[in-house]
């Protein structure tokens, strides 16, 4: 995507006027800006109070954050093939009990994986590769049978392919084989055709598989596929279950594959993977990584893609996890990863908490009000995140706030927007004092 400078200066009020406004059309796209501020392509001035960073401290906090991306990709790895041994119990005996516990595997899963996130857009070893992995919104019907209402992506012709329906596959003038559903022939079909839509991998591959099609719309209720497609002889749903199981089966390898292959790429005591080349760099190259990676996972990918889009279009296919109705997990532990590079923790999968040198140990010791407004502005996003998981555990999901309808629905997701916006330049404020002042984080072509 075309990143975009966005003024500091500009950004709180950006979230003030977010916090108030009303319905806007319902396209995908951006809505047409405000005048003020969002039109600024100025970048903020040079932090005249920052101070020099002691190289040493700088690179102590460099390889603790190394540290915690292996721990949280390690977290990632081990809850994947948990999940994993979920499916193989489920396709061992499909039924109602198996496949509850194959989706509780696959939430839990998640949460580590979701922590990740925040560590894509200043690396990218892990931007490159993580369309394989999480790759999202995808037209399910270039995988399995959807209902017959189902629209796939404008001018997508993988759109309606139905990979387990059949061995060949017409993808505009190509014809494509699929006789054999492998995990290197489901990795070849993904962007089929050029369309960014034709995801035949990762979580929501999963998802899909696990949950179906969410017929719900705006409504309450999540995808309900039943066991049944995964039987074989009677009773048997679905059809081509030889198949489906087989895909379930090859899908769910090849993430555990990718997440060992990431696990490697930041394992310590290696003289020749990606972290050993991070920490060999000067710390400020480290620095800035982190610090943009918290901005533009904050503003452009959380704020934007995955909130203001489906917000305006009212459109439950744009939510995250939006077979599973687990969207409002999604969005607490992004924005969860952001607070644990900021403030150098990590809550590993089996309860221990990882701690050590952090940006805000560094910032504290320049300007301790810089890190006490990014602490506490941290702090206000994950509380308006938290409004959303307490609704959806009372039964109103995410899909049901950004309904047209829902006003008080639509407000909550406004206010986790305006405060992720206001927590973007809290963030470049810091790295202003640390002396980054051109971080620039990605807003993914949105004006806020």
């Amino acid at each position: 995507m075309i990143r975009m400078p966005l003024a500091t200066a500009s950004l709180l009020a950006i979230a003030i006027s977010l916090a108030g406004c009303g319905d806007k059309d319902k396209e995908k796209t951006a809505a047409a800006p405000a005048p003020a501020a969002a039109t600024s392509t100025a970048t903020p001035a040079a932090d005249i109070s920052a101070a020099k960073v002691d190289e040493a401290a700088a690179k102590a906090v460099v390889a603790h954050y190394a540290d915690i991306v292996h721990a949280v990709f390690s977290d990632a790895e081990t809850t994947a093939k948990k999940l994993q041994s979920a499916i193989d119990a489920f396709l061992a005996k499909p039924n109602d009990d198996t496949l509850k516990a194959a989706r509780a595997a696959w939430v839990e899963a998640r949460v580590p994986y979701l922590q990740s996130e925040v560590f894509r857009f200043g690396n990218t070893i892990i931007d490159d590769w993580e369309g394989q992995v999480n790759a999202w919104p995808l037209d399910e019907g270039l995988i399995d049978y959807v209902d017959a209402n189902y629209a796939g992506a404008l001018g997508n012709p993988g759109a309606n392919a139905n990979i387990i329906a059949n061995t060949q596959i017409q993808v505009g003038e190509d014809k494509v084989d699929v006789t054999e559903i492998t995990p290197e022939t489901l990795a070849s079909l993904n962007e089929l055709g050029g369309s960014e839509a034709n995801v035949a991998t990762g979580y929501h591959a999963i998802e899909f598989l696990l949950w179906g099609q969410d017929l719900n719309g705006t409504g309450p209720g999540a995808g309900n596929r039943p066991a049944s497609d995964y039987l074989e002889g009677e009773g048997a749903t679905g059809g081509h279950n030889d198949r489906r199981r087989a895909y379930l089966k090859a899908v769910t390898q090849l993430l555990v594959n990718d997440l060992n292959e990431m696990v490697g790429n930041w394992a310590p005591n290696s003289a020749d993977n990606y972290r050993a080349t991070l920490e060999a760099e000067p710390a400020q190259n480290g620095l800035r990584k982190m610090l943009f990676g918290m901005g533009s996972l904050s503003l452009g990918e959380l704020a934007g893609e995955r909130m203001k889009v489906s917000l305006e279009a009212n459109s439950p296919e744009d939510e995250q996890d939006c077979f599973s109705d687990n969207t409002h997990n999604s969005h607490f532990y992004d924005a969860k990863g952001i607070r644990n590079v900021y403030l150098g923790e990590y809550l590993r999968a089996d309860g221990t908490k990882m701690t050590g040198p952090s940006l805000s140990s560094l910032v504290v010791v320049i300007d301790p009000a810089t890190d006490a407004t990014l602490k506490s502005d941290l702090a206000d996003t994950e509380a308006k995140i938290q409004v959303m998981v307490d609704r959806a555990n009372k039964g109103e999901h995410y899909d049901q706030l950004i309904a047209a309808d829902n006003t008080a629905g639509n407000q909550v997701v406004r206010d986790a927007i305006a405060a992720l916006v206001k927590q973007t330049g809290a963030i470049e404020q810091a790295a202003g004092k640390l002396g980054i002042s051109d971080l620039n984080p990605d807003n993914a072509d949105h004006e806020f």
